[in-house]
């Protein structure tokens, strides 16, 4: 381990410490970025429940789809056999199914897909978001393979690795792959190989709190284009107290070490026009937008508008206490975000990422995914049935509007009337026509990991861009494909 992740680790541990005891309103930590946060609080969950129902006209009945509505609307699969022959069990790895707020939608769809296809029955496997990769990789090692993951699109390296992730060509039927557009695909994909099926996109955009810009004298319709832009802005807002009379932080990126937060930071250096690999695939930690995204993470640490370590659930907490004015998370961390202040869903408004240095805003995909794995013809089929049946309008309009909001990954999708009528996703909308794919390596993991770790260097070590970074390159050398 390096002095500088020895130091990461220390300070973190101390920050912990610190702000355990200093704020007890904190989030509880688990595995889960979004889903966790639901968990965590469930009298909020409810109140956030009651507040969306206020605000969509729907009772609780229709926020969910019922399984009958779900059976009723669901397109039928064009597979011979389908609906008839020998019982077929199909185990699927699913963590949501333990979340508040998720399980509901998950049961409907089990019960929905089971009255379509009878002779299906699903089971579910199921952990802590922190837990299920390695379970269904340690399961497979032991003779015992899922047929399918509900996942993110960082988990594909490693299921590749493990050898279980199919290839999409082999699964789903080409009309339905083929209807994805193709920066979707790209972003599943592993050497020319598509190996996942997106639910929808989730990008990382800006979050900021309309009521803080109007408390310092911003316009609330006018978020920053900029990061120049948002700095100035970020001066004013910082002067400002919570209605409890904490500290609001001006503008929040996590760099705590987890390794979707390595999938940000890929993001950041995308937002500023930087690469991390150059384009003959060797890494490059000196080209000007590598090296201005950290420097600006150093800006923020300076000017305490960015709190230290934080990990996105920890920035949605500040959030919905107000105690944050701007920060990066997918779309659907709106679900936390509201789940600790039903009423945040009133002042939060979303922005595209900004543009820094010689950048446009690009920034990196994120979504939840369905990996299969073959396990024989018999599963394959009724798993191929089982993800043509769920990614449709009908199932998911009202959970991409209402309960984790996002964006269409396929154009049979992109005329659901919630998600484009959806004040909340309107302010970032362009940012799916900004989106690289994260990297895909069998390491990328740990690859994650040691970005967080880079960036901590910079902020709670203080050690230079050019020191750090060239200390992050000696540790990845031996993760590099």
């Amino acid at each position: 381990m390096t002095r500088r992740r020895r130091l990461a680790l220390v300070l973190a541990c101390l920050l912990v410490v610190m702000t355990g005891c200093a704020n007890h309103n904190t989030a509880q930590e688990s595995g889960a970025e979004i889903e966790s946060d639901t968990k965590a609080n469930t009298n909020a969950n409810t109140n956030a429940n009651t507040n969306a129902e206020k605000k969509t006209g729907k009772d609780k009945e229709n926020n969910g789809e019922s399984s009958e509505k779900i059976e009723e609307n669901a397109p039928t699969a064009n597979t011979s056999g389908s609906n008839s022959g020998s019982p077929v069990t199909i185990k699927i790895a699913n963590y949501a199914v333990l979340e508040k707020g998720y399980e509901e939608f998950w049961q409907n769809v089990k019960e929905g897909y089971e009255a379509k296809y009878p002779n299906i029955t699903v089971e579910w496997v199921t952990a802590p978001y922190g837990e299920i990769l390695n379970q269904v990789i340690n399961m497979a090692g032991g003779g015992d393979k899922v047929d399918c993951v509900f996942g993110e699109d960082i988990w594909i390296p490693s299921l590749v690795e493990a050898g279980l992730a199919a290839p999409m060509d082999q699964v789903l039927d080409s009309d339905f792959l083929n209807d994805y557009y193709p920066n979707a695909l790209a972003a599943h994909s592993m050497d020319g190989t598509v190996y996942a099926a997106p639910l929808y996109l989730t990008p990382p955009v800006l979050f900021y709190n309309k009521e803080l810009f109007k408390e310092a004298g911003l316009d609330p319709e006018k978020p920053p284009k900029s990061y120049d832009e948002m700095m100035v802005m970020a001066e004013k807002l910082s002067q400002l107290k919570s209605s409890d009379g904490n500290k609001v932080y001006a503008f929040g990126f996590p760099t705590g070490s987890v390794i979707v937060v390595g999938s940000y930071l890929q993001g950041l250096i995308k937002n500023f026009g930087g690469e991390i690999f150059d384009a003959d695939g060797k890494l490059d930690v000196k080209n000007t937008g590598f090296v201005d995204a950290f420097k600006f993470l150093q800006e923020l640490d300076e000017k305490g508008y960015n709190p230290q370590n934080a990990k996105a659930k920890d920035l949605r907490n500040l959030f919905a206490l107000g105690q944050l004015a701007m920060y990066y998370d997918k779309t659907g961390g709106i679900n936390g975000v509201t789940s600790i202040n039903p009423a945040a869903a009133d002042f939060t408004a979303t922005a595209c990422p900004l543009a820094g240095g010689g950048g446009s805003g690009e920034t990196v995909s994120q979504s939840h995914c369905f990996i299969a794995i073959d396990n024989g013809q018999e599963k394959k089929e009724a798993v191929k049935n089982f993800i043509q049946y769920v990614i449709t309008p009908e199932v998911m309009e009202d959970y991409m509007t209402n309960i984790a909001p996002a964006y269409p990954a396929k154009k049979a999708m992109e005329h659901m009337e919630g998600v484009n009528n959806s004040a909340f996703l309107a302010g970032a909308r362009d940012t799916v026509n900004h989106l690289s794919p994260s990297l895909m390596f069998p390491t990328v993991a740990d690859f994650n990991l040691e970005l967080c770790a880079l960036a901590q260097a910079v902020t709670m070590g203080d050690e230079e861009v050019q020191t750090a970074a060239a200390d992050f390159e000696k540790s990845v050398q031996p993760l590099l494909p």
